[in-house]
């Protein structure tokens, strides 16, 4: 059987997920077709039921866990590893509201911590990811919310943090930060869905085991990242929630769940998680 399998080009999905590209574990019979792109468009593609297994924003998720379920490993989810709001001008809180942002998507996880920190904000732009930064440069925008990579790179192009977005959300709730996971269609037999949550398990497994075994990979897919970035990338965002989502961090993603929609149903939070 083959599966599609959509993840982004990220050093930290490249790490977890080149075990399986490169066949270095048993796939127990199933054969996977990737297919990289940004968050964005993974989650449109998500949004159209368009992946068997990918990973998107759970933002994206809470839209579609009517068709997806989420599996236990490859989450990005933690402390301290949340989008930031970052501007040219060294902007107030106050004037946040009356800005041009740029966002790397509306169905990211990073758009909704914008919106709970300010919900009132109402001028932005979607931008890929790796451009946001250049557009604050360019001035194409007032602010911008980056991710990924950008965390480490936007001091050294003058630009100044207006707020910690992920920081906000572990004030205000007390829960790690849930960015994004990997879901895979309910629609498929129970059989396929434990066995690709077991194979992303080892791969993981396998990584962080064999930490060098993808580089090549990885550096390939980073293209023009500094490799003390990269390095800094997947030490940020693979941790022990990308091995396992345990109940700390199945109840991170409740809560968000729960910002969405304070009256979302918790009798199908039963049906969200692979078991």
């Amino acid at each position: 059987m083959t599966l599609t399998f959509g993840f982004s080009p990220c050093p930290n999905d490249t790490f977890m997920f080149e075990p399986i590209v490169n066949e270095r574990i048993d796939l127990m019979g199933l054969k996977f077709k990737i297919e990289l792109g940004d968050v964005e468009h993974l989650n449109k593609k998500a949004l159209n039921h368009m992946s068997d297994i990918t990973k998107l924003s759970f933002n994206a998720f809470t839209k579609v866990y009517d068709r997806y379920q989420l599996l236990n490993s490859g989450s990005a989810l933690g402390n301290n590893c949340g989008p930031l709001l970052i501007s040219k001008k060294p902007y107030e809180i106050s004037e946040v509201n009356h800005l041009k942002i740029a966002v790397p998507g509306y169905n990211t996880t990073a758009f909704l911590l914008l919106k709970y920190a300010f919900p009132h904000t109402k001028v932005f732009k979607e931008v890929v990811f790796s451009d946001v930064e250049e557009a604050v440069v360019l001035g194409e925008v007032d602010a911008g919310v980056i991710i990924h990579e950008n965390r480490f790179t936007y001091p050294t192009k003058g630009l100044h943090k207006i707020m910690d977005l992920g920081e906000h959300w572990e004030q205000k709730t007390g829960s790690p930060i849930p960015l994004g996971g990997i879901a895979i269609k309910t629609s498929l037999p129970e059989d396929i869905k434990q066995k690709v949550n077991q194979i992303l398990y080892n791969s993981i497994e396998f990584a962080f085991a064999n930490p060098d075994s993808g580089r090549d990979f990885i550096r390939k897919n980073a293209q023009e990242m500094d490799e003390a970035v990269m390095f800094a990338h997947i030490d940020l965002y693979v941790n022990q929630y990308s091995q396992t989502l345990d109940e700390k961090g199945k109840n991170a993603v409740k809560t968000l769940f729960e910002v969405v929609d304070p009256n979302f149903d918790k009798e199908k939070f039963k049906h969200i998680f692979i078991h």
